[in-house]
């Protein structure tokens, strides 16, 4: 591994949690204080940018990766770039820490300039200390990271698109973030290398939350649940099936040969957008507690938080304008909103979408929180992660054709690494201005080798688990969206109705019957030993086409049946996924 403390510059070591948010206050730019004390960063980025990310190679359109490449000549002038800013800088804070615990641990060296002190406070409630993990014999050792991570949040590179670039060494397992100012850059950053890391070593990085759950017959088990942003993939752990439930992880998992589970983080990345007590206690009780920190969370006057916050009042602006105009908003826009020049409904459209250049009028519904594990009361002892025995994955539909069964379960192993690769969903505001279906294989836009590659590897690795079930959950709505559902015209699946899925999954209490249309199994409504379930959850969430055929849109319903057969069957095809695989998932 290359040098851990490669600058010759002062470093401030594994600073805890007070420094860091003093650190925060004196250096971050565009940090608040919240009424709890702790630290909200209004950042530049309001989400990861893809489209900046590039894995160094001189191979161009022909190297084996997911994501962009960048020829080593120029990666390497502006790695010298952020070298020279870090030593002029002059000061770095240095997180020795580690990505899981027990042999399945992987040492990791985060380094950052002043500025992005708040991304280090972050970065270590999600990691492991090197105590949790080494031997006093080991700690008496100098630390050696497996990987390591540079970031320099106000370097900006005129010559680079965004003025930004996160560049991914494979061969050293280093990863240089420069003028991205969003935590999640240094949080997936590690974890993309993960992501190769664990499949050259025979496994495969899971973007899912996990839980284990005690059943009714007394057994333990590990439910994996997969899904983008937006989909429900941190709420889902945190709720409550069977006897007794404990949250494992919100985010990453590794899988291993018989279900061999391995975790990744110490903590919880929440999405706090509409959060409330009611909602999600466990999440909501964490984000307002002393522990936390906040990325992008809309504060009023005394730090007290607007987890609902949409369109913000010309008044608002004002109060905000320093902190708008510092993190990128049009200070001619910003100053004509506030004299009342241009209204909000000039330039927001009916979806809530605002136009470029007026993005400040709508506060971003990507904020985020970090919690601690530790302030998560019945969180599972993440040394004593018992099997994986259900897989599952999240689509949030939504939209005049969101037409996915409740809660699906899969017939065959291959038509779950079918759908598992179709990571399908509907965009979210963490995907910025656009909206409709989306697809990412496996949910997962972290992993950087040939996406094909991952529907080979759980094949494998499905063939070395037995009793495992598989299913899909749909989290958003049917026939339509929250406008529709709101008019009556459309059915929302809310939390409730997700977590009495899962309990009579779990239970192994369903009668399903086979779905005529895509193979899978869904729930038999006219069942009577479904009746408790029906309860809960109305029929026509469960089967779809009901609901279809009530409202007189049966002909909608047929054209996305073949719709959708079609664009799976194209985009499996597109990576050259498995014909088996195709055919069971496609018909």
């Amino acid at each position: 591994m290359a040098d851990p403390r490669p600058f010759a510059v002062e470093y401030l070591e594994n600073p805890s949690q007070e420094e860091l948010r003093t650190l925060a206050f004196e250096h971050t730019p565009a940090t608040q204080r919240t009424i709890a004390g702790t630290v909200n960063k209004v950042a530049r980025n309001k989400a990861r940018m893809a489209k900046y990310t590039y894995v160094l190679d001189d191979r161009g359109a022909d190297a084996p990766w997911s994501v962009n490449a960048i020829d080593k000549a120029k990666g390497r002038e502006l790695i010298a770039r952020q070298k020279a800013y870090i030593e002029e800088a002059g000061t770095l804070i240095a997180i020795d820490a580690y990505v899981g615990l027990g042999q399945r641990a992987f040492g990791v060296t985060w380094l950052y300039t002043p500025e992005g002190a708040n991304i280090a406070g972050m970065q270590q409630v999600l990691s492991f200390t090197r105590g949790a993990v080494e031997s006093p014999a080991q700690l008496k050792e100098p630390f050696a990271p497996t990987f390591r991570l540079i970031y320099t949040p106000n370097l900006f590179l005129d010559d680079m698109p965004g003025r930004q670039a996160i560049l991914v060494d494979i061969e050293s397992y280093t990863t240089h973030v420069m003028g991205a100012d969003y935590f999640g850059e240094s949080k997936k950053g590690v974890l993309r290398m993960l992501n190769e890391y664990v499949f050259q070593k025979g496994g495969l990085v899971l973007h899912a939350g996990a839980k284990a759950v005690t059943r009714r017959d007394g057994s333990r088990v590990t439910m994996t649940v997969m899904g983008l942003s937006g989909t429900g993939k941190t709420t889902t752990p945190f709720s409550k099936q069977g006897e007794l439930t404990e949250p494992i992880q919100d985010d990453m998992v590794c899988l291993w040969p018989r279900g061999e589970l391995s975790i990744t983080e110490n903590g919880c990345f929440a999405k706090i957008d509409g959060l409330s007590a009611e909602s999600e206690p466990v999440i909501h009780a964490g984000t307002v507690g002393e522990q936390a920190w906040l990325e992008n969370a809309f504060l009023e006057p005394d730090g007290s938080f607007d987890f609902f916050k949409g369109v913000v009042s010309p008044d608002e602006v004002a109060r905000l304008r320093d902190v708008l105009v510092r993190t990128g908003a049009d200070a001619a826009n910003v100053d004509k909103y506030i004299a009342g020049e241009v209204k909000a409904e000039e330039v927001v459209n009916e979806l809530g979408v605002p136009a470029d250049g007026w993005d400040f009028v709508v506060w971003t519904q990507n904020g985020r929180s970090i919690i601690p594990m530790s302030t998560i009361p019945g969180a599972a002892d993440l040394h004593d992660v018992p099997p994986v025995k259900s897989m599952g994955i999240l689509n949030r539909d939504e939209g005049a054709d969101a037409a996915t069964p409740g809660i699906v379960r899969f017939a065959s192993p291959a038509q779950a690494a079918g759908y598992f690769m179709l990571g399908e969903t509907s965009k979210t505001s963490a995907a910025g201005k656009e909206r409709g279906k989306t697809r990412s294989p496996f949910t997962q836009p972290f992993f950087p080798g040939r996406h094909a590659l991952q529907a080979e590897r759980f094949a494998e690795l499905a063939a070395t688990m037995e009793d495992v079930t598989m299913w899909l959950m749909n989290t958003g709505y049917i026939g339509g969206d929250g406008r529709d559902a709101k008019a009556g015209k459309a059915l929302k699946v809310k939390i409730p109705h997700s977590s009495a899925m899962l309990e009579a999954l779990l239970g192994e209490d369903v009668v399903w019957k086979k779905d005529p249309d895509f193979g899978y199994e869904i729930v038999d409504v006219d069942a009577p030993e479904n009746a408790a379930l029906l309860d809960k959850v109305p029929a026509e969430i469960l089967e779809p086409r009901r609901f279809y055929a009530r409202t007189g849109r049966e002909s909608e319903y047929e054209v996305w049946v073949s719709s959708m057969k079609e664009q799976r069957r194209t985009f499996l095809q597109r990576f050259e996924v498995d014909p088996a695989i195709v055919e069971a998932t496609c018909g």
